[in-house]
């Protein structure tokens, strides 16, 4: 399941989650829309691992949990710790990235 960010609190969902994997977007990013649901897929093939969308520039403070220079970025934490991340519009590359912590 994919829950989007509603308030700038993606600290405490990353310190409350084991495995978090987020996709770091923007309204007017098309190829954030085009990740979008390739992002759902692993989502659902991921059941042990969070994934949540966060607008970067609704929420700085939860842009500023990864480095984030281009959109989309996802970013994958474990035991509320930053991993890694990549700024993609490739399944291959998100689906790679989702698997070092899956």
């Amino acid at each position: 399941m994919v829950q989007e960010l509603s308030q700038d609190n993606l600290s405490e969902v990353v310190a409350g989650n084991k495995k978090v994997v987020v996709q770091y977007s923007a309204t007017w990013c098309g190829n954030c829309r085009i990740m979008k649901p390739k992002f759902k897929k692993l989502a659902s093939e991921n059941e042990d691992v969070v994934f949540i969308i966060a607008d970067a520039e609704q929420f700085p403070e939860s842009r500023k949990l990864a480095d984030v220079s281009n959109l989309p970025t996802f970013a994958t934490f474990v035991d509320g710790k930053f991993v890694n991340q990549t700024q993609t519009n490739k399944f291959e590359v998100l689906k790679d990235l989702v698997n070092e912590v899956a």
